[in-house]
């Protein structure tokens, strides 16, 4: 991919990016110049943004305070709904939350960190936390170590000269030597498996999901608590379904990259669209 120069990137679409990310769950609600101190821009710069997204709706302010609109979701639905491989992993994560009583996702790298694109919660009132769009360290977790491992030579340096291989744990592996041991094992045995590495006692596990042409381009990862399962609990009870169900991805990939598309095109009901109605 042509990343492009210098020249070719527009700030000013940057800077708005950087404003929209300022909000988050340390920062829900902000003023102007907590904006412009997370982003390290003027607040003339910040305040020109934040009326130009109130505009088009994405933040609204009052008293001072500004906060992101729901229509902020709708770029997550734009982007499952043009990644044919995120919509189809939703059934099969229905599955395999049924078949195992744990929670289930879907997750892709970015940079040092996975991204979930799709998950389904067990049906208990404590989770661990994690939803659609949430993203923790790659080094870290099940679903990241997958990708690396499976992934570009490149993708593992980045993990471990940018990422730095942080101790999140007691039990994190922070050398990048042991790092590349443990994903010489996945490699070898086709699955990760992380115990206590990114949380005490959080316990996941993750397999690759491959396109149509063989190229890894995601993970299924099952996760739980070390109170409900050991580490040879979720293997055996939870394993055989992820594998089956990365198989049943793969199958339904190439059967859209066969046939035509079966995922409808445009804006779905209730999708914002900001060249208007299709």
């Amino acid at each position: 991919m042509d990343n492009g120069s210098e020249r070719d990137i527009i700030q000013s679409i940057e800077r708005g990016f950087a404003v929209l990310l300022a909000f988050d769950a340390d920062l829900p609600t902000a003023s102007l110049a907590e904006v412009a101190q997370k982003t390290g821009l003027s607040r003339p710069a910040v305040r020109r943004i934040l009326l130009t997204l109130e505009k088009l709706g994405y933040v609204t302010g009052e008293s001072g305070r500004w906060q992101l609109t729901p229509r902020v979701l709708t770029i997550g639905q734009h982007y499952g709904a043009t990644h044919g491989v995120v919509e189809i992993t939703q059934a099969h994560l229905l599955r395999i939350v049924e078949l195992t009583g744990e929670s289930a996702s879907f997750a892709q790298l970015d940079g040092i960190n996975v991204v979930f694109a799709a998950r389904v919660n067990a049906r208990r009132v404590l989770t661990n936390g994690i939803d659609i769009g949430t993203r923790l360290p790659a080094h870290a977790t099940s679903a990241g170590r997958v990708l690396a491992a499976f992934g570009r030579a490149e993708v593992v340096d980045r993990i471990i000269d940018e990422g730095g291989l942080p101790a999140l744990t007691e039990r994190t592996v922070t050398d990048p030597v042991a790092f590349r041991d443990v994903l010489h094992e996945i490699r070898t045995q086709g699955y990760a498996l992380v115990d206590g590495e990114l949380e005490q006692g959080f316990l996941s596990i993750a397999v690759p999901v491959r396109d149509s042409g063989g190229t890894v381009v995601g993970a299924l990862a099952c996760s739980t608590s070390r109170g409900r399962h050991t580490p040879d609990d979720i293997v055996r009870d939870a394993l055989p379904h992820l594998l089956e169900s990365a198989e049943a991805v793969s199958a339904d990939l190439q059967a859209i990259s066969v046939s035509p598309r079966v995922l409808p095109g445009g804006p779905r009901p209730g999708m914002f669209s900001p060249y208007g109605p299709s």
